[in-house]
């Protein structure tokens, strides 16, 4: 249904990647799912195609280790996600703040790759660096599109932050959780205030 609902505007954002930067619409990412099942992880493009991919591997690294990119001259928390990223196109900068990248994601979701709700699925050479009990994130529960995390502070979270409330809701999962991290989706995405 969303899907369906969601298609005319999916149509417009395709059409603004591909008239901004050359490459493919459609991003497809190596991704692991329950239980560590590798599956094609879509998006939208947010990057120029020929972007180093290492960035990305070493930020991961980073971030799993505590490592901040950065503290910010107000005295927040430090922000654990790659800022100011050269690679990310102009449109790809708007679809990440409002995380509409994504919507491709409910095709996996539809196919059983991906839940609505759930912990967010790691690349590979994330995985790789995962302390023992950082992997219980990934064989409890089947990757969501949206999140406790997602709706909990999102990049202020340190990595373990992010595992704990993954572990967290799996351990109390019910319908009603679900239900409410889907309503709270919408704000936590329209603030955009923890998205880069």
């Amino acid at each position: 249904a969303i899907l369906v609902l969601s298609s005319p505007f999916m149509i417009l954002i395709a059409l603004a990647v591909k008239l901004t930067s050359k490459g493919p619409v459609i991003f497809r990412q190596d991704r692991l799912g329950q239980f560590g099942t590798q599956f094609k992880c879509l998006k939208f493009r947010t990057m120029y195609s020929d972007n180093d991919p290492k960035i990305h591997e070493e930020y991961c690294q980073r971030f799993i280790a505590g490592k901040a990119d950065g503290e910010t001259a107000s005295g927040d928390p430090p922000v654990y996600k790659i800022t100011n990223d050269h690679r990310v196109t102009q449109i790809g900068r708007f679809l990440r703040k409002t995380s509409l990248d994504e919507f491709p994601q409910f095709w996996n979701v539809l196919v059983g790759e991906m839940s609505l709700v759930g912990p967010r699925p790691p690349v590979p050479y994330e995985y790789a660096v995962y302390d023992i009990w950082h992997r219980r994130r990934v064989l409890e529960m089947k990757p969501g599109v949206t999140g406790l995390w997602q709706v909990s502070g999102r990049s202020r979270s340190s990595f373990n932050d992010m595992v704990r409330l993954d572990l967290r809701y799996s351990k109390s999962w019910s319908l009603w959780l679900d239900l409410k991290i889907i309503a709270a989706t919408p704000r936590a995405l329209l603030g955009g205030e923890d998205a880069y």
